[in-house]
C-alpha cells in the first residue's frame, strides 16, 4: 500500500511540527511538544507508524485489522502500529491520524492550545 500522504497530513494540522529521533531512526510529528505519530520500523525492519488512541478503539481496531498491532516499543494501551507494507485502507489509517492528533491536542493545556490555534 502506498501511504506517501502521511507527511503533508500530519503537517497540515494546526501546530504540528516534524523532527528526526536519531537514536530512535524514526521520524515524530508532534503538537505543543508531544508526539502524536512516529514513523519508523520494527525490530524486523518493516516499516510502520504509531498512533495514539483510546484503550477501546485501539483493540477494536486491532481486532478488525491484521495489519494493527500494539503499539511498538511504545505503551501498548494507548499506542498503535500499523505495518506499512500491509492492507490498511487509507481512509482508516488518516482517521487514525486525526484521532492521534485531537487525543494529544486536548491533552496539552488550554493556554498552549490557544497559543496554537491562535497562531
Amino acid at each position: 500500500m502506498n501511504y506517501d500522504f502521511i507527511q503533508s497530513h500530519c503537517l497540515a494540522k494546526k501546530g504540528a511540527t516534524e523532527d528526526y529521533k536519531k537514536e530512535w531512526d524514526a521520524i515524530r510529528y508532534s503538537v505543543g511538544g508531544k508526539m502524536f505519530v512516529l514513523v519508523g520500523n520494527d525490530g524486523e525492519g518493516r516499516p510502520v507508524i504509531s498512533v495514539k488512541h483510546t484503550p477501546e478503539h485501539g483493540e477494536e481496531l486491532r481486532d478488525k485489522y491484521t495489519d494493527i498491532i500494539p503499539g511498538y516499543y511504545l505503551n501498548k494501551m494507548h499506542w498503535s502500529s500499523v505495518f506499512l507494507n500491509g492492507n490498511l485502507p487509507e481512509t482508516v489509517l488518516k482517521q487514525m491520524l486525526d484521532e492521534s492528533y485531537e487525543l494529544v491536542f486536548r491533552s496539552l493545556s488550554k493556554k498552549i492550545q490557544n497559543e496554537i490555534f491562535n497562531s
